[in-house]
């Protein structure tokens, strides 16, 4: 593959279903079951993740990492579903829109969300990755 542009012209293009495995039953089963390797599985060491809707970006796999150790530290339970998603084979693009319950750390309220990711891989692994959330940031910086 040549020089890998998000979205860009030349990408190998993979079969519809590994784009929802990845994202489904790898990703966010890995998110839902605080299951850290599977979650780091699905991503390139320089990987960048942005969270769109407070301009938060997490670049590398070292920073996605603290972020989701803060992620689970923060919250006991993560629910991730009801997804819609589009895969894209000729740019190795998946958006993937779908609800978040989530309950924070000590308290009983479930807080729900309705968000949207779109995942560039470049290859068979997420490159750039961003999420649209419906409420406030959830995805903040944790401790590199």
């Amino acid at each position: 593959m040549s020089q890998w542009t998000e979205g860009g012209a030349g990408q190998t293009a993979l079969p519809y279903p590994y784009y929802v495995d990845i994202v489904t039953k790898r990703y966010f089963d890995g998110v839902d079951n605080k299951n850290m390797d599977k979650v780091l599985d699905c991503f390139h060491d320089d990987a960048v993740l942005t969270e769109v809707t407070s301009s938060t970006v997490h670049n590398g796999k070292a920073a996605i990492k603290a972020m989701f150790v803060k992620l689970f530290a923060d919250f006991n339970d993560i629910w991730h579903g009801n997804f819609v998603l589009t895969a894209d084979p000729q740019t190795n693009a998946v958006c993937s829109q779908f609800t978040v319950l989530i309950t924070p750390a000590g308290s009983d309220t479930e807080l729900r969300y309705e968000n949207c990711n779109r995942f560039y891989l470049k290859g068979d692994k997420f490159q750039r990755v961003y999420v649209y959330m419906s409420g406030d940031n959830l995805l903040k910086e944790g401790d590199l």
